[in-house]
């Protein structure tokens, strides 16, 4: 069995975390020379490589599984340090386990921090928030950079648990201003879906397909409109409201300013859900646990339920 030596598994994370040998170094106060032969001590031990020595570094597939150690080991540490309540490794307190986990950027700017604040609320963790779109975050779990995520993707990673957090809905929203330049003459839904195929709208970036999956399944085709690109959730629904251009928003975003006659639901029949999952390391952590505990009681509360 191969046992890694705790000094040359903490490089390998510096270095992946870090992105370069020379930033790894840095961080552990030893030379890049050093960096490079611990992380080559290892690959000889497993006859295998383990990191792509690219700008930035990125582990291997077999990497990854020593980099999921690696994170395991790490956590499980600290969680002990701090059962027995010993200083971390400058002395100034408790060791603070950090948790790296993955989020799609509508669900941090709605509702999941309010799941961290929960456990940072009895419980002394950092959070290590990785941003992603939904369809790819468990990527990160499989890359052993996450030990947890809110994925779009039902099916476990290897090592890890599934279980549903809920439906995010989205509805088809725009400014009064934008509906009386673009679309005043759109008086049916039907109507008002072929017009959306050439107004302006806005979408997160050039990976977002909410807005053009929403159309390609009604029109069979992706919109041929101008596009704007916002890529943080909280300026894409200003943009929105601002007149930007039509976009979907999440409820979380949407349903107050829709009230108030500030926003205008375009297709009130059609509405997006997006299913949410949140997956995990199979890892026996209290925290890992406690953090789960408080994003699915988080989700049930937010979101629609999963449809059974």
């Amino acid at each position: 069995m191969v046992r890694f030596q705790r000094e040359h598994l903490e490089t390998l994370l510096a270095a992946v975390d870090h992105g370069t040998l020379d930033a790894a170094a840095r961080a552990l106060a030893i030379t890049p020379s050093a960096v490079s032969q611990r992380i080559k001590s290892m690959e000889q031990q497993v006859g295998r490589v383990l990191l792509q020595r690219t700008t930035p570094v990125a582990p291997t597939a077999d990497g990854a599984v020593v980099l999921r150690h690696a994170r395991q080991v790490r956590l499980l540490d600290d969680e002990t340090a701090r059962a027995l309540g010993e200083t971390d490794a400058h002395g100034t307190g408790s060791a603070m386990p950090s948790i790296p986990l993955a989020v799609n950027a509508d669900s941090l700017s709605t509702w999941f921090l309010d799941a961290l604040a929960r456990v940072r609320a009895d419980t002394e963790v950092v959070f290590d928030l990785h941003r992603e779109d939904q369809d790819r975050t468990a990527e990160l779990l499989r890359a052993g950079t996450v030990m947890g995520a809110v994925t779009a993707e039902a099916d476990p990673v290897q090592g890890c648990s599934s279980v549903p957090l809920g439906i995010d809905r989205y509805r088809a929203v725009a400014s009064p201003a934008f509906v009386d330049r673009y679309l005043a003459d759109a008086d049916t839904e039907r109507r008002m879906l072929s017009r959306l195929d050439r107004v302006p709208l806005v979408d997160y970036d050039r990976d977002d397909d909410l807005q053009q999956g929403y159309l390609r399944r009604v029109l069979g085709h992706a919109p041929a409109g101008p596009r704007h690109f916002v890529p943080t959730s909280a300026d894409f629904a200003r943009a929105v409201s601002l007149g930007f251009g039509w976009g979907m928003l999440p409820e979380a975003q949407c349903l107050d300013a829709l009230a108030r006659g500030e926003l205008l639901e375009l297709t009130p029949t059609r509405r997006a859900d997006v299913a949410l999952w949140w997956q995990r390391w199979n890892l026996a952590s209290p925290l890992l646990e406690r953090v789960s505990d408080a994003v699915r009681s988080t989700a049930a509360e937010r979101l629609h339920p999963v449809s059974r």
